[in-house]
């Protein structure tokens, strides 16, 4: 028999959200940066998992070029047999204008777009400088969106980049300004490799609002290289985020990005905000439970600290 699964004890603390979306990028994200491809069945039940756990906001796939992200090659084949669950959203991340033909091929009703903060990782992960991704993300936005697609958009290397260092946070303002013009509904902040501390994500937040920039049009991507990523986000709710985004057992990198280690790990996540009194609507226990399932298949164990410490009192599957 298993050892009693834990929940924590939650008290409120103030200037805190009473609710937060937890925008779910392990089926994307997390498996782009797997050494070896995961077999399509895999995929599909992870989804299927993660849907069934109560998150809402499920980014499946990435509509890129093959041989750029070969794991997940299989992006058409996945996204003819998932299965539509109403009030679920399954975004897809779009390159380019080949990229929405393919979305639009395949029925998918949200696409996020993707720039960079900096010109040096522009030039590495888009193949093109950081004003021609801009005017490209443009294009891309404003077709998707007379075809009725709700666009999200990504911003890299907010906080700092390993060819460039500490970045400008003056840099980041304007290329995420420019993406809320464009028509993007959202704009992920994203510390491509994990070195922010609270201090420069309130900063930075607080430079996007004087900017114009609504706090509900912002959400969070942290990566957890230097344990900061939950204190990070704390302080991103304090200033006014609501969406923060999060990977079934801290699975991820970046793989453009070799100092990138893991995302923030849903599972960690849920269990601060369930201690904090704030709802998102994630059952605990059956997130863990799925990253367990899928570590097992990975055939390593989960890097989430929470799953590491529910994996005993869970039954195995």
């Amino acid at each position: 028999m298993g050892t009693k699964v834990l929940q924590p004890r939650a008290v409120e603390l103030a200037g805190l959200p009473d609710h937060v979306t937890v925008y779910e990028v392990g089926p994307r994200d997390g498996l782009q940066n797997e050494p070896a491809v995961v077999p399509l069945e895999i995929k599909l039940e992870l989804i299927a998992r993660l849907v069934a756990a109560g998150l809402k906001s499920v980014e499946v796939t990435s509509l890129v070029r093959p041989d750029a992200v070969p794991q997940l090659a299989d992006a058409e084949a996945l996204l003819a047999r998932l299965p539509v669950t109403p009030g679920v959203r399954h975004p897809v991340l779009v390159p380019n204008q080949r990229g929405l033909d393919r979305a639009l091929a395949n029925g998918v009703h949200e696409i996020a777009v993707f720039a960079s903060a900096t010109e040096s990782f522009a030039q590495r992960n888009l193949k093109r400088s950081r004003a021609d991704s801009l005017h490209v993300m443009g294009e891309v936005a404003q077709r998707a969106r007379e075809h009725g697609m709700a666009v999200r958009g990504y911003v890299s290397m907010c906080f700092g980049d390993p060819w460039e260092g500490q970045v400008d946070q003056g840099e980041v303002v304007g290329v995420a300004t420019e993406l809320l013009a464009m028509g993007c509904g959202e704009v992920s902040l994203g510390d491509t490799i994990g070195v922010a501390t609270p201090g420069a994500v309130r900063s930075l937040i607080t430079r996007l609002v004087d900017a114009g920039a609504a706090p509900g049009t912002l959400a969070v991507h942290f990566h957890d290289t230097y344990g900061q990523a939950l204190a990070n986000t704390v302080e991103a709710l304090r200033c006014g985020v609501t969406t923060v985004d999060a990977s079934a057992g801290g699975l991820g990198g970046c793989p453009f990005a070799k100092s990138a280690t893991g995302n923030l790990a849903t599972e960690d996540l849920v269990f601060m905000l369930d201690g904090l009194g704030v709802a998102t609507g994630v059952n605990l226990v059956e997130v863990a439970r799925t990253s367990l399932w899928l570590a097992r298949r990975l055939g390593r164990p989960s890097p989430s600290r929470t799953v590491q410490a529910l994996a005993r009192g869970l039954e195995h599957d």
